[in-house]
């Protein structure tokens, strides 16, 4: 089983990488691969709505988007994290993950999805509910932990000083390890959900 874990922060070794470190450990414990995919430093633009990708299979911005696509077709889970520096996820990160579950077509239900945000002191609760709507608009579960997945800390490196915060997030992967292996094995004894063809309506008739 594997993790692809999404790191939204620009800073290399910050507070964000150091929530996610906290999880990687649980998930080797548990006997599941985790990648993590630094994204925050890079230059990601926003989607255009241009349809490309319905035509091509990825996005016409040909990025870091596009090479995380396989990546996040081929993993269990997803864990998407975010530093918090106006009340809500970095711009960087919401940029790239429209893209990603606009441009990518294939099924991502049942995959577990996870966010995590870290932040000085405010606007944790905030960035935690934008960023779990990725996950409900295309049948992901969503694994919870002890309290909302958020890490407290403004200079680098405070984060270690958040006990409470580092155990949500042991937890957080813990559950995550559960509920991947028991929808493997829920999968394997009675396959997916039944699906039906979408209907798409709009509020003006």
């Amino acid at each position: 089983m594997k993790v692809l874990l999404i790191n939204g922060s620009p800073r290399a070794n910050g507070n964000t990488a150091i929530a996610l470190d906290e999880m990687v450990k649980v998930f080797k414990e548990e006997g599941i691969e985790s990648e993590v995919v630094q994204i925050g430093q890079k230059d990601v633009r926003g989607c255009i709505a241009c349809g490309s990708c319905y035509k091509t299979g990825k996005c016409v911005f040909d990025d870091v988007v596009n090479e995380c696509a396989a990546k996040f077709e081929e993993c269990d889970g997803l864990v998407i994290a975010s530093p918090v520096y106006y009340a809500s996820a970095n711009g960087t990160l919401i940029s790239f993950l429209d893209r990603l579950f606009y441009s990518t077509h294939f099924d991502k239900r049942m995959k577990v999805g996870a966010s995590v945000t870290v932040a000085r002191r405010g606007g944790c609760s905030a960035t935690f509910d934008e960023l779990n709507k990725y996950f409900t608009i295309c049948g992901m579960p969503i694994a919870s932990s002890q309290y909302w997945n958020s890490v407290h800390g403004a200079k680098r490196g405070e984060a270690n000083e958040d006990p409470e915060g580092l155990q949500t997030m042991r937890t957080l992967a813990r559950n995550m390890s559960f509920l991947m292996k028991s929808i493997a094995l829920g999968k394997e004894k009675y396959g997916l959900p039944e699906k039906e063809a979408q209907q798409s309506t709009n509020f003006i008739r």
